[in-house]
């Protein structure tokens, strides 16, 4: 049997007839009312960073994600790099995520003057490995002057960044200990991980919400978009006020006078993107029903077979599933997939690769990093689906 001419043949079948292009995840603003909203920005003037449809956006992510406190910002790489900052990641300090997500978790370390040191990632659900980093951090990590640092570079161990990689939910409550137990700020990269959570004690606690802050990128391409956008979520009001006042140029309050007390950026949300976002959020438990509709159409399209299987979400987890995925499970995998790219692409399907191995990047090749063996296997297998939630429409 032809594996890779199977596995498209599938793939076709589940998205049934279509003599359009089909592709990864487009954006839906049809039976929303996005028009109407932009309409009202553009008619008041009320376009730029602040706004009505700002706090209006917030206030949403807030009860549908059960933050205490939602920080609506440009982009997710902003809001990362700001998560960052507030926890204290400075300058030569070394930050812990897996090489397998998108180069923006790697480059918000890097635009603060940090390193990013490279964990293993999980087989099961792609994210961050907890025995991995308990095992790296019992190889490197050493208190020095009560600072933990790694003892090879001498740099501050500054923060972890489990990343939900494809909205699949990392194993974040056992990476919650191990940076309890050493002491490291917990940073959660949800920025693909929107209507993802993790059951806790019987509670279903959305992803983001395990550390001290958690982020959220509503690019494009995500379950909901603003054209752009990201968002800090967390529980403590301190980082909060903190994040919005850096988040805007740390200008003081005052009717004239332009006073800013610290460093900081700007790195709000204009109210015309978050107006697009809230007619995007109104249907949001709709989209994301969609989406598990078309996760279990692959499922079955692929459950006799051997070659192949589509990833789920772990036990008391719940993914969004933003990108389905589909793992080769045979010998030659880069060879088989490379072939079903080539021909899908030639059938107007655009499935993509899993992204390069962040290590594997020139401006990362360097980089601290532990064993990661689990990375490269999967890394080489998996291939993302279409995804968009309207494409149920049509099947």
């Amino acid at each position: 049997m032809d594996i890779s001419k199977e596995i498209l043949s599938r793939i076709k079948n589940t998205l049934g007839k279509n003599d359009v292009n089909v592709h990864l995840h487009e954006p839906s603003f049809l039976n929303t009312n996005a028009l109407n909203y932009v309409k009202d920005c553009i008619e008041t003037g009320w376009v730029s960073s602040s706004g009505k449809w700002v706090s209006r956006f917030e206030n949403l992510l807030s009860d549908f994600t059960g933050a205490k406190h939602v920080i609506a910002v440009s982009n997710g790489t902003v809001a990362l790099r700001l998560a960052l900052y507030l926890v204290g990641v400075r300058a030569d300090d070394e930050v812990l995520i897996p090489p397998m997500s998108f180069v923006a978790t790697a480059n918000s370390i890097s635009h603060l003057g940090a390193n990013p040191h490279f964990i293993d990632i999980d087989k099961e659900s792609l994210g961050m490995c907890p025995v991995a980093l308990d095992k790296r951090l019992n190889e490197i990590a050493v208190l020095k002057d009560n600072i933990l640092v790694n003892k090879f570079t001498e740099k501050k161990i500054a923060a972890v960044v489990p990343v939900h990689v494809f909205g699949l939910p990392a194993k974040v409550e056992e990476i919650k200990k191990i940076c309890s137990k050493w002491n490291i700020a917990l940073i959660e990269d949800a920025a693909e991980a929107l209507g993802s959570s993790i059951l806790s004690n019987t509670k279903k606690i959305h992803c983001g919400s395990f550390g001290e802050i958690g982020i959220i990128s509503f690019n494009g391409n995500k379950v909901i978009t603003c054209g752009g956008g990201g968002a800090l979520l967390t529980n403590n009001s301190k980082i909060a006020r903190l994040a919005k006042h850096i988040s805007t140029t740390a200008k003081l309050d005052h009717p004239w006078e332009f006073f800013h007390d610290q460093l900081g950026w700007n790195d709000r949300l204009p109210n015309i993107n978050a107006a697009l976002g809230v007619s995007q959020l109104e249907h949001l438990e709709m989209r994301l029903k969609l989406k598990r509709d078309l996760h279990n159409k692959f499922l079955n399209s692929f459950e006799d077979f051997s070659g192949a299987e589509i990833l789920k979400e772990s036990k008391n987890c719940e993914s969004n599933y933003w990108l389905i995925t589909l793992r080769l499970l045979g010998n030659n995998p880069e060879i088989i997939r490379k072939k079903i790219l080539s021909d899908a692409h030639a059938s107007k399907i655009y499935l993509r690769p899993s992204w390069k191995l962040l290590n594997k990047l020139p401006m990362y090749s360097e980089a601290q990093c532990g064993d990661l063996s689990q990375s490269y296997i999967q890394s080489e297998r998996l291939i993302n689906l279409p995804s968009s939630p309207q494409l149920m429409a049509n099947l």
